[in-house]
């Protein structure tokens, strides 16, 4: 019984999570939510000039079957550029999600330390990969790597900053709500704390 919960122990010590760092899964499905967000609405605000023109196909048309033909054409087909949009837009915005917070991550538990030169880092690995692989001649990918590395780097410092000001704001809160606690990760969050809070009434 006692091998058992040795076993169980070094388990959980051994998949430690530096406090600070996110779960890229989770910012991955929120990054690919975004991304089919403002894919599927920019497709729908472009659509609009298309159906000016159903419009007027419609008005100079008189026969009934031909104008909901012309209708039913129209619709399928803004259907299907919503729904590309969607999909295209998840699909770039959850890769760069998923890259961006698998590279912090990385950084964060190879340096032993969550800062905000894991952030900057980042970001500037990520963008470059991405202007790398955008579509355009050698001498096009060479610029967009190097654009892409300064800007990554040029936005994650301040939203890197930002974060871990957020990060400190919350870890100061969570530590005077359990004042008993002298480490963060024992203080409950959530589910936990109002189970204590109600079996304490």
């Amino acid at each position: 019984m006692e091998d058992v919960e040795k076993t169980e122990e070094t388990v959980s010590n051994g998949t430690s999570k530096i406090p600070g760092t996110v779960n890229w899964g989770t910012a991955t499905v929120l990054g690919v939510l975004a991304g089919m967000l403002y894919g599927g609405s920019k497709e729908a605000s472009a659509s609009v000039s298309k159906d000016a023109e159903v419009m007027l196909k419609l008005g100079s048309t008189p026969d009934k079957r031909e104008q909901y033909r012309l209708m039913r054409d129209a619709m399928e087909k803004r259907f299907i550029r919503v729904t590309r949009g969607s999909i295209v837009g998840g699909v770039r915005l959850g890769m760069f999600t998923a890259a961006f917070y698998t590279l912090q991550n990385f950084f964060a538990e190879k340096r032993g330390v969550h800062d905000v030169f894991n952030i900057a880092g980042a970001g500037s690995l990520t963008a470059a990969t991405f202007g790398l692989i955008m579509p355009g001649s050698i001498r096009w990918r060479a610029r967009n790597v190097l654009l892409g590395s300064v800007l990554g780097a040029a936005l994650g410092f301040p939203l890197g900053w930002a974060h871990l000001k957020l990060l400190e704001t919350a870890n100061e809160g969570r530590l005077a709500a359990y004042p008993d606690s002298d480490q963060i990760g024992q203080a409950k969050g959530g589910v936990g704390a109002a189970i204590d809070r109600l079996e304490g009434s």
